[in-house]
């Protein structure tokens, strides 16, 4: 697996982080990795779990790896991933799935390997245990303003404050705060000893527009190359110009192109 991801290991971090952490154990997993061999050798994976993820696949292990999943129920919350594999592999799955929650198509992969030149915000910092009062309603309504549900649905919280809590203890949280109130914060998500890949980048609504998030990522680009991971990436919204913006500001570049299926 990991001389699959190694072959983008920016790109295919989530995968190589999974596997690394859960050492390919379904138990651990909540779900499989599948290979794909040509002539007996491994040229393509899928991580299939609460996400659905190809890795290096071409159209034939596309084809695949559609056909397994869909051999079953559907399991995953989001299938994701570059594009060039993601788009014909729902193709196929829609077939059988039916349509998506969601389909966000043309989502910018972004990365940056040097500190940024812009002035980091000094009161960005890593979050603490202290911290996950205050951490975790921010976190909430991040989750809900992107994906569209609240991860507290279906009786979620507890799970979603136990991942928030992981996150922190790992050094992975970083976060401005102000009276008790985080106005700012984002996550690493993923990190291999090539990458990391960081989600969750949130503004408190009131303070947008007031260059926090520019600051902010700025800081949150140079903690994490510092001590998590030699490449910073993320992906984006494709409509997210806001965004965008703050990430061209910053320093970020594009490296290639994510599909992001919801369910």
């Amino acid at each position: 697996m990991e001389e699959l991801t190694a072959r983008d290991p920016v790109v295919n971090v989530f995968a190589d982080y999974r596997a690394r952490l859960t050492r390919l154990d379904p138990r651990w997993l909540g779900g499989e990795v599948w290979g794909y061999r040509v002539d007996g050798q491994l040229v393509a994976a899928c991580h299939a779990a609460a996400n659905l993820v190809p890795v290096n696949a071409d159209l034939d292990a596309v084809r695949a790896f559609a056909e397994r999943a869909a051999s079953a129920p559907r399991r995953c919350a989001t299938l994701v991933g570059p594009a060039d594999q993601v788009d014909p592999m729902w193709d196929l799955l829609s077939q059988s799935w039916g349509p998506g929650r969601e389909v966000r198509r043309h989502q910018p992969h972004l990365e940056m390997r040097t500190r940024s030149a812009v002035a980091a915000d000094p009161l960005v910092r890593r979050t603490t245990a202290e911290d996950l009062e205050a951490l975790y309603p921010a976190c909430v309504a991040m989750y809900t303003e992107e994906v569209g549900v609240s991860p507290e649905a279906g009786g979620g919280a507890t799970l979603y404050r136990a991942r928030i809590a992981q996150l922190i203890a790992k050094g992975w949280s970083y976060a401005r705060i102000e009276d008790g109130r985080v106005v700012f914060k984002a996550e690493v998500a993923a990190a291999s000893p090539y990458a990391c890949q960081v989600q969750g980048v949130w503004v408190a609504p009131e303070r947008r527009g007031e260059g926090l998030a520019t600051a902010g990522m700025a800081a949150v680009v140079d903690l994490a190359l510092a001590d998590v991971a030699p490449v910073v990436s993320l992906y984006v919204n494709e409509h997210n110009t806001p965004a965008r913006r703050v990430y061209e500001r910053v320093g970020f570049t594009q490296t290639a192109e994510f599909t992001t299926v919801m369910f």
